[in-house]
């Protein structure tokens, strides 16, 4: 009996979305990476947005931002996205608050920018200092431009020895801002859970988020699509392309966001196609590729 695996197929490299677009009817997209680098917005990705949902498609932006999705959709108009390019945003910030109402009166540490505090707000929560808490939450490093998790390790170390919850709000390890890669809360999470911790992660590539954006169709659609119509878009492996296979979707993978070096992808640069083989060789595999959507 022949037990080797038979090999897998090339992945496409595509010109433009609309070679695929006609076969999904909801589009569940990245945010950071795909539409915008943190800095400006990518215009002829918010074209292929609003082209696609002309096609009678939904779309709905998924994002890992720790802050409800109005803040979002505040910053997107701010870089000049369209909301004609998208029915709907769910964020990790979302179900950070879904997660916390759940838990009226609990004594919470903000871990994380006073620009995240807007996610509490309308929650019963007392916010209280690191000895006094019971949780944590975690929306990203203090300076992101000049730390790294490991800064965090002595406070981390005290979290564990107390035992405390600690809520993820931003799953990703990093993210684009301009030509820099930052770290984000995921990374101290991580980092939590390698001390012994155990972390509550509130977005990709974990199901609730999944969950939540499925949820808010319902307000645009008469019915969910079945999962094989259904394309997930994004720039990462660890959190779109892990993300959309565990969920039984399609994924898109865009090679210019945060594995834009690795894949020599940088400023939209088609990718080395071996180093994207390579990159997807153990694990989830996207359906196709591009550098940076289009239509």
């Amino acid at each position: 009996m022949n037990d080797v695996a038979p090999p897998r197929s090339a992945l496409p490299l595509l010109s433009g979305f609309s070679e695929i677009a006609g076969n999904y009817d909801l589009i569940l997209c990245d945010v950071w990476g795909v539409i915008h680098n943190g800095v400006s917005a990518f215009p002829a990705a918010c074209h292929a947005l609003e082209q696609v949902r002309a096609t009678g498609a939904s779309v709905f932006l998924v994002s890992n931002a720790p802050r409800p999705n109005a803040f979002v959709m505040a910053m997107l108009d701010g870089m000049g996205v369209p909301r004609t390019a998208y029915d709907g945003i769910v964020t990790s910030g979302d179900v950070t608050r879904s997660v916390l109402a759940d838990r009226p009166g609990a004594r919470m540490f903000h871990l994380g920018p006073a620009r995240d505090l807007g996610t509490y707000e309308g929650l019963d929560l007392v916010h209280t200092p690191l000895g006094e808490a019971e949780l944590v939450v975690c929306t990203g490093l203090l300076n992101d431009d000049v730390e790294t998790p490991d800064d965090y390790r002595p406070m981390l170390e005290q979290m564990r020895a107390r035992d405390l919850a600690f809520v993820c709000a931003n799953p990703d390890i990093v993210v684009e801002r301009g030509d820099r890669l930052i770290y984000c809360a995921g990374a101290i999470a991580q980092l939590y859970d390698e001390l012994g911790g155990s972390s509550l992660y509130c977005g990709k590539p974990h199901p609730p988020i999944y969950a939540e954006a499925l949820k808010r169709t319902l307000t645009v659609r008469d019915s969910v699509p079945v999962p094989s119509r259904i394309l997930a878009i994004g720039d990462a492996l660890r959190t779109d392309v892990t993300g959309a296979a565990g969920a039984g979707f399609d994924s898109l993978f865009i090679s210019s966001g945060i594995h834009a070096i690795e894949l020599r992808s940088e400023h939209g640069a088609p990718p080395d196609m071996e180093l994207v083989e390579q990159l997807f060789a153990a694990g989830p595999r996207p359906n196709a590729v591009m550098p940076r959507l289009s239509w």
